[in-house]
């Protein structure tokens, strides 16, 4: 077993309790960082059919489908300021919530001919078919069909 160990001005504390204990309670949701939460907001209620939890505009919103909660933080949020090293939290990336659907071809054409923006064409593989969306900042959704 490896021996961690946490320097700090008072000494050396053991780490290796606390890597045995579960500290995590369970997943609380995803956050995106977004540059205009009522646009956010309005894209997934409207288009993907999310329910609005609670927003707190302009710089904060939830909201969620079944057990998914989706964060939406704009640039005034606590879940956007910079990171300690300079790096700023921005949209985009290639990290993504995967969203279950049912007819995959019929919805991709549905959603294009409402003016959504796609990443990639359709890709089909052994677990089932995906493709990649992008919300109103360049957020990834992956909608997926499982094989069946």
């Amino acid at each position: 077993m490896a021996h961690f160990v946490h320097r700090t001005t008072e000494g050396v504390i053991n780490m290796n309790k606390n890597l045995t204990e579960h500290f995590i309670l369970g997943l609380w949701g995803i956050r995106y960082q977004v540059k205009d939460v009522s646009r956010s907001v309005a894209f997934y209620t409207e288009r993907l059919g999310f329910k609005l939890d609670m927003q707190h505009l302009p710089a904060f919103a939830q909201v969620s489908i079944d057990n998914l909660k989706l964060i939406l933080s704009g640039p005034g949020a606590s879940g956007s300021r910079p990171l300690p090293d300079g790096r700023t939290q921005e949209p985009g990336g290639w990290n993504r919530i995967i969203l279950q659907v049912a007819e995959l071809p019929a919805r991709i054409e549905s959603l294009k001919n409402a003016g959504l923006r796609f990443r990639n064409e359709m890709e089909t593989g052994p677990g089932g078919k995906q493709i990649q969306l992008e919300d109103p900042d360049g957020n990834p959704i992956e909608l997926f069909e499982p094989a069946s």
